[in-house]
């Protein structure tokens, strides 16, 4: 079997406090790895590092205060942080002050031996709300031995050309960290479980803790069943994937039965698929 373990750290910042936020961030982060010595990769909340606040406490001048330089001070610390403990690290996303003027929220993934291996600038920002400029590419990377994760940022999910992507991609596992604090957080798992069974993947959706969200962070399987689902506070789904998984349930179907991807690899050169370029074409993953 190739498996990731893996644990989403439902957590909070401390508002408005960056050099707060890092230290429990990183007692977060060390504490799973003393508490699950299993677990491969930690993943936490989107905004997270940037000690963003409740939405009615956000202030319009903090992501530009907050931004920061992308290989810089901070992404050094987490590269450390993921050298010392030996893990993978998601560390949500940070606002990235970027050379071209613009600034991103973009999330990151951190090799155990301390590399940044994925940059993701969100491309759906929550807009007219969020003012960080949107990206440009979709973004996944190898876990060696393992499998292919992906990378999407919360309102990335309520546009399914996120997770369609990045399935065609090769992703197995959707690693999206999230912010939410309102009340469709309802609609954001129905897209989580919509986007695992569509496109036959591990969704990974982690939402802050309250206050700075409401939670409710959920791990969905390639069938679209929620294996794990928090309540509001803070806390953290342990799980160990089996990105095998995928490759039967494409196969085989979900319950058994559906195999949409299949579907789509056998006749989609064969459809006029306007927003592919024309048609579906398989890559070499599948």
């Amino acid at each position: 079997m190739r498996t990731l373990a893996i644990a989403a750290v439902q957590t909070t910042p401390v508002p408005h406090d960056l050099r707060a936020t890092w230290e429990r961030f990183a007692d977060r982060v060390r504490a799973v790895r003393d508490t699950f010595p299993h677990v491969q990769l930690v993943v936490v909340p989107e905004l997270m590092l940037a000690a963003e606040a409740p939405l009615l406490q956000a202030r319009a001048d903090w992501m530009r205060e907050a931004a920061v330089a992308i290989p810089g001070p901070l992404t050094d610390r987490v590269c450390a942080l993921a050298r010392e403990t030996g893990l993978w690290l998601i560390p949500g996303s940070l606002y990235e002050r970027a050379d071209d003027g613009n600034t991103y929220n973009t999330a990151l993934a951190v090799s155990p031996a301390g590399e940044i291996v994925a940059r993701y600038r969100k491309i759906f920002p929550w807009q007219p709300y969020e003012q960080a400029s949107p990206g440009s590419e979709f973004v996944v990377f190898d876990l060696p031995g393992i499998g292919r994760a992906g990378l999407a940022v919360c309102y990335d999910g309520s546009f399914p050309e996120t997770a369609r992507q990045l399935a065609w991609l090769g992703t197995e596992v959707i690693l999206q960290p999230t912010l939410t604090t309102t009340r469709d957080r309802d609609m954001e798992l129905v897209c989580a479980r919509a986007n695992a069974w569509t496109n036959q993947l591990y969704v990974v959706n982690l939402n802050a803790a309250d206050p700075a969200g409401v939670g409710a962070s959920a791990i969905v399987d390639p069938e679209g069943t929620v294996r794990q689902q928090a309540g509001t506070g803070e806390e953290v789904l342990v799980d160990v994937l089996d990105l095998d998984t995928v490759a039967r349930v494409r196969a085989y179907g979900s319950a058994g039965l559906n195999r949409p991807w299949a579907q789509l690899a056998r006749y989609g050169e064969r459809i006029h698929l306007p927003m592919y370029g024309g048609t579906f074409r398989p890559t070499p993953h599948h």
